[in-house]
């Protein structure tokens, strides 16, 4: 029986999930937006929002804890110098997620994991079209 045992493992080695959590992380930031079954966005928002945090810190101590995270150099630049400032004037909550769809092949909840600024950020210019 699983009485209290809190994480999700998987059915993964510490070492391929560790691998998956890095791989996710990496697609969220450099992305902002992607989609995945419910329980790994679950997983994963925790680890997010801890990363932006240390994006809003933004000293070398917090850069050199996101590297060991994410070992990725521009994922890491792009939260430190675009994502980070958006939620300076935010305490928390930096990450939704959204049921979207079930799965065809297995039928498994999907969800797009996003942060809650995607939809400004991300706007489409609209163009004034010029009256011929």
């Amino acid at each position: 029986m699983r009485h209290k045992v809190a994480a999700r493992h998987f059915n993964r080695t510490a070492n391929q999930r560790k691998a998956l959590f890095r791989s996710l992380l990496v697609a969220l930031i450099e992305y902002e937006r992607i989609e995945t079954t419910v329980t790994k966005a679950k997983a994963i928002k925790g680890m997010a929002e801890k990363m932006v945090t240390l994006g809003k810190r933004g000293d070398l101590h917090a850069k050199r804890i996101a590297f060991s995270d994410v070992p990725c150099r521009k994922t890491v630049a792009k939260l430190f110098s675009d994502i980070a400032p958006r939620f300076s004037a935010r305490n928390g909550g930096y990450l939704r997620i959204i049921k979207t769809r079930r799965r065809l092949k297995d039928q498994a909840e999907l969800a797009v994991i996003e942060f809650v600024d995607y939809e400004t950020a991300h706007k489409p210019s609209e163009t004034v079209k010029g009256k011929k």
